[in-house]
């Protein structure tokens, strides 16, 4: 391919980013669709479109922006309105198709029970049960049957107010009504992992109704959202998928100057910045801050790669105004070195790949750079306006979170503590005995439900130590944690710095007296602080305890997990027969007994999840007395 090609299919693609014209999207679909079909490594998926409207179009701009994220979809469309019928009637090609993910796509049109002009309010609320119940046993029957994850739209809002203003308010007004279905549908999600909620009644009102919703397109083809906006709702839909598999962004790289806050540092000085509510641009520089705060607290790692003098730099967070401080921020690079060169520094400090950052400057000079030299770093064309970052941003959707669990919310300070780590790791000479002053305590046992959507988001997100780089929807997660045939893992870490979270997760099949290992992996952040040892020795308690002689492991290579190559051969694993250029395989004998390998790790819970009751049998080995005598079912304190 010769340069000006590559040159004409880059120029195709920034279509697809923001600002996104539907109607050339829709009249180019068919060169964008061959551009993106020739990016390298997409990965294949199944996606079930189960529509109550004609799903036509949806379908075809899926595709396109699923691509965009790296997908190579599959579909399986139901025939028009058959969205409830397909499930509750198990329709074979769809059971046969076996989705990862069901996307239901139902409008209000789709509601069957709205109330009477007047009804009473139990007669009202009987109503909205029913509907809710019938979309509830839709999604329980897609979950335990097809174990996929579901992606539910909530609803949209009519064009006409019979009752004008009262639609609000009136129990028995439709709007009223769809709101209170909105609420139960959120509601529902909020206490089941396998639903994700597509939010059209937002979408439908940052379009506005009008734009939304097409009578023409309604009467003559039932098409429910306008083509327009079917692009919208496509994008956003795919920003949802992407979430799923882990693959938004993670930490936002930010420029200071006219960028944090207007002017420039350096020769400004911290009083004369233009930041607050005192002046029009200071206050869209404020409320740029605080939704870059937003995002730093519900998980998204915040970065500096400014061209200052460092100490000026630091400066401009003093000001009064600031919303975003230092200790918000989890590398600070402020020099006069390329930024290219400061960016590819700050994903080795953080150890987070180049793939997973975005970089945001008022600069195009700077942006254009980036870009040219680090194309895998997302740089948006921000332009210089202020008070469209954040909406580009936001349109875009990096950072979009299919579900927030405690750990994201602590992902900034796991990060700050990291880098306290590696400062104090240079006051020893010896890397033992570095380890060794960390004081690491891990927690090591079978999967937990408390956990289990931490587990899913790392089984879906974690590319490096990662050995086979299978994903399992959080469904699949909850049947392996229930089944005898497997054994699962989770490990979490902790030192003197603080709590590293829920780091490891292992599955493995047990076949007769075999273990296959169909998973293991490690996030990252605790690469060689012999997280992956302690995990093996709970791996070893477990065979041994189900008698299982034999354990085979398979490392199947991918663009990202070079670095645990060689990780079976380290502990003692012998290559196996059936390997190949696409996978290897090695397997390892079980000893009756061994001593622990993770010699810095001190482990607090049992990988074999004994019981106080356990310990106080009879039969207990010795081991497990202070089991009883602390009193804490399933922890065992090894000393």
């Amino acid at each position: 391919m010769t340069s000006e090609t590559k040159s004409q299919g880059a120029a195709i693609l920034r279509d697809l980013h923001f600002p996104v014209s539907p109607e050339k999207v829709m009249r180019m679909r068919r060169a964008l669709k061959r551009e993106l079909l020739a990016q390298p490594n997409l990965l294949p998926m199944r996606i079930a479109i189960l529509g109550g409207s004609t799903t036509t179009e949806v379908k075809s701009m899926l595709e396109l922006f699923l691509l965009v994220q790296g997908f190579q979809p599959t579909f399986y469309e139901s025939g028009y309105h058959c969205y409830a019928e397909d499930v509750q009637f198990e329709n074979p090609a769809l059971w046969s198709f076996k989705p990862d993910v069901v996307f239901i796509h139902t409008t209000w049109h789709n509601v069957l029970e709205f109330p009477e002009l007047m009804d009473a309010e139990a007669a009202v609320e009987e109503r909205l049960r029913r509907e809710a119940d019938r979309f509830e046993s839709l999604w329980e029957k897609i979950h335990t049957q097809l174990g996929a994850l579901i992606i539910q739209n909530n609803f949209d809002l009519p064009r006409l107010r019979p009752l004008g203003n009262s639609e609000a308010f009136e129990p028995s007004a439709r709007v009223n009504f769809l709101m209170r279905l909105n609420a139960e549908f959120a509601a529902y999600a909020r206490e089941h992992s396998h639903l994700l909620i597509n939010d059209i009644h937002y979408l439908s009102a940052q379009t506005g109704l009008n734009a939304w919703h097409s009578h023409t397109y309604w009467y003559n083809f039932h098409m429910a959202v306008s083509p327009a906006a079917t692009v919208t709702l496509a994008r956003n839909v795919a920003a949802i998928v992407k979430s799923i598999y882990g693959r938004s962004k993670k930490c936002l790289v930010l420029d200071l100057d006219n960028t944090l806050w207007g002017g420039v540092i350096g020769d400004d000085g911290m009083q004369n910045l233009i930041l607050g509510r005192d002046h029009p641009l200071g206050e869209a520089f404020l409320d740029f801050q605080r939704y870059v705060k937003d995002l730093q607290r519900r998980g998204v790692i915040l970065a500096v790669c400014s061209k200052n003098d460092a100490d000026n730099a630091r400066e401009g967070f003093s000001h009064p105004d600031s919303i975003l401080k230092l200790e918000d921020f989890s590398a600070f690079k402020a020099n006069w070195s390329p930024k290219p060169e400061n960016i590819r520094e700050i994903a080795s400090e953080l150890n987070i790949g180049l793939d997973s950052m975005v970089f945001v400057d008022d600069n195009p000079a700077e942006r254009a750079l980036v870009a040219n030299q680090i194309p895998e770093v997302e740089t948006p064309e921000l332009g210089s306006d202020v008070t469209r970052f954040a909406e580009i941003l936001e349109s875009e959707g990096y950072f979009e979170a299919h579900k927030v669990v405690q750990d994201d919310l602590n992902r900034s300070a796991y990060y700050n503590s990291n880098t306290q780590r590696s400062t104090f790791q240079t006051s020893f000479s010896d890397y033992g005995e570095f380890l060794a002053s960390l004081e690491m305590t891990a927690e090591i046992a079978p999967f937990s439900p408390v956990y289990l959507e931490r587990i899913a988001q790392l089984i879906n997100k974690t590319n490096q130590f990662n050995l086979t780089t299978k994903r399992f929807a959080s469904a699949e997660v909850e049947a392996i944690a229930q089944d005898r045939n497997f054994i699962t893992l989770y490990g979490r870490l902790a030192d003197r710095f603080g709590d590293n979270g829920l780091v490891s997760v292992l599955i493995g099949r047990v076949v007769n007296e075999t273990l296959e290992i169909d998973l293991w992996l490690m996030s990252c952040r605790v690469l060689n602080r012999e997280m992956e040892l302690a995990m093996f020795d709970a791996v070893i308690e477990q065979c041994n305890a189900r008698g299982i002689r034999k354990i085979v492991g398979t490392y199947i290579p991918s663009k990202k997990n070079n670095v645990v190559s060689d990780h079976y051969l380290k502990l003692g694993f012998a290559p196996g027969e059936t390997s190949s250029e696409s996978f290897s395989s090695f397997h390892y004998v079980v000893p009756n007994s061994e001593p622990a390998r993770a010699r810095f790790i001190h482990r607090t819970a049992s990988a074999s999840g004994a019981t106080v009751e356990d310990a106080s049998s009879p039969d207990a080995k010795p081991e497990l007395a202070e089991l009883a005598l602390n009193n804490k079912p399933g922890c065992l304190i090894y000393r």
